[in-house]
């Protein structure tokens, strides 16, 4: 108890995990920003942006958990075993069963909001991009909610530039970079002595009993027919997902105490690092699942970078050639929709850094992970990582990048040398030449 109201007095005075929606976990609604940009070098202006998003809000999966939850009850109550709190949960659960489950992993009205909104502040905030002969390239995952998230962005940005191109897809051939490995397969390999031992340290802080007696009636009942840690799971994620869906107007906000939950959320924030994180327990297989997507961020960065070459350098030569030119398609962004599974570990390899996090951190240290390393931060419903590149009218002037998490501006590890080149960039934009080689080899696990 003691370290969970130190967890709680650190999370109060850094303004870490300050709200119950954020100890939603993943299932965090995505916020709306209000980030301030650093103005970029003088004659910098943005030609290309290369993007990755998780798809938006979605209900709770699988099916299974609501059946389970509303079954568990329904037979405490036909025995008499429900307290008050119990039954109000009771109908809450039958509730859900009916209208929930039966959507289990669709994408809600608010994860279509969502993207409409990132598209159209995408739009604002690098109008260049989407000139009226831009052409866009959007892949999406073969889930149907990644599918409908996809529509949902892109209906936002016609709607705010009509005479953009686009180019849009979804296929089995795409899941190569867009969300490659075998989850189950990763969290199985993850899953160390190691990791165990620390886990069982952070669960230890998660005891059941209190919600169990406040639901249920009758402690030996609870004994001989109740798994209070699995119930307390299913109401912890069922719960958080509900902030997805603003059209339910209720929570399970009742059934929890503010120790409660921040004792769950912390065993889950390093439930999300053991996984997908850079993990000191085990050999971090989760980070396979985002070295494909990093490897065609960069091939398709070259692509257009090459290609806009070859436009500038036609531009001065001939007639035909100029015409050639003018007539070639030319990719302005790319945008590709997926899954926290690969966003997570994407934001790792990356190794942002903005404030108090560190998405690359490694550490052994799971009591204090959440100062440093927050899951709700990272992959949120609807998170997205944009990757900016700007270029200068003048000859010979390096391009340049920068990367935004959840529309923040991050700083990256990545150094230019000052003994060879001049006037290096300052962060949050750095020359494309040192993050390709910098990512290179990290996408090829070097």
């Amino acid at each position: 108890m003691k370290k969970i109201l130190a967890l709680l007095l650190t999370m109060a005075i850094s303004g870490i995990a300050q709200d119950r929606y954020q100890m939603g976990s993943n299932y965090y609604a995505y916020p709306t920003p209000n980030a301030k940009y650093t103005k970029a070098p003088a004659g910098y202006k943005p030609f290309y942006l290369s993007h990755y998003g998780r798809h938006g809000s979605r209900f709770h999966q699988p099916a299974d958990h609501y059946h389970a939850l509303y079954s568990t009850l329904a037979k405490a109550d036909s025995l008499g075993k429900l307290t008050d709190l119990g039954k109000s949960l009771l109908e809450r659960a039958k509730y859900l069963d009916e209208y929930a489950a039966p959507r289990a992993g669709d994408l809600t009205q608010l994860g279509v909001a969502q993207h409409q909104g990132i598209a159209k502040r995408m739009v604002k905030n690098f109008p260049e991009v989407f000139k009226n002969d831009a052409y866009v390239e959007a892949y999406a995952s073969t889930s149907v909610r990644c599918v409908v998230s996809m529509a949902a962005f892109l209906e936002e940005l016609h709607a705010q530039k009509p005479k953009v191109e686009i180019h849009q897809e979804s296929g089995k051939y795409l899941m190569s970079f867009i969300s490659p490995l075998d989850f189950g397969k990763i969290i199985n390999e993850s899953n160390t002595l190691a990791w165990q031992k620390e886990n069982e340290k952070l669960y230890s802080h998660v005891n059941p009993t209190r919600m169990m007696r406040a639901i249920f009636n009758d402690s030996n009942y609870i004994k001989k027919n109740v798994d209070g840690g699995d119930l307390l799971s299913k109401i912890y994620e069922i719960g958080n997902s509900l902030q997805g869906s603003p059209e339910i107007e209720f929570s399970f906000d009742d059934l929890w105490t503010e120790e409660d939950l921040a004792a769950r959320w912390h065993a889950q924030n390093a439930w999300w690092y053991s996984v997908l994180g850079n993990n000191p327990f085990a050999k971090k297989q989760g980070l396979d699942n985002a070295r494909p997507l990093l490897k065609n961020v960069l091939d398709e960065a070259d692509k257009v970078i090459a290609a806009d070459t070859a436009k500038a350098d036609a531009s001065t030569s001939s007639a035909t050639a100029k015409t050639a030119a003018k007539h070639a398609k030319k990719t302005t962004a790319t945008l590709r929709f997926g899954h926290d599974t690969v966003i997570f570990p994407f934001a790792v390899l990356l190794q942002l850094e903005n404030g108090t996090q560190n998405t690359g951190i490694e550490t052994a240290d799971m009591e204090n992970l959440h100062k440093a390393w927050r899951d709700y931060e990272i992959s949120p419903m609807a998170a997205n990582v944009q990757i900016v590149f700007y270029k200068s009218s003048k000859k010979g002037a390096p391009i340049l990048v920068k990367v935004m998490l959840n529309e923040t501006e991050q700083k990256l590890p990545v150094t230019c040398d000052t003994a060879t080149v001049k006037n290096c960039p300052a962060a949050p934009y750095y020359r494309w030449e040192d993050v390709k080689e910098f990512y290179g080899k990290i996408a090829t696990g070097k």
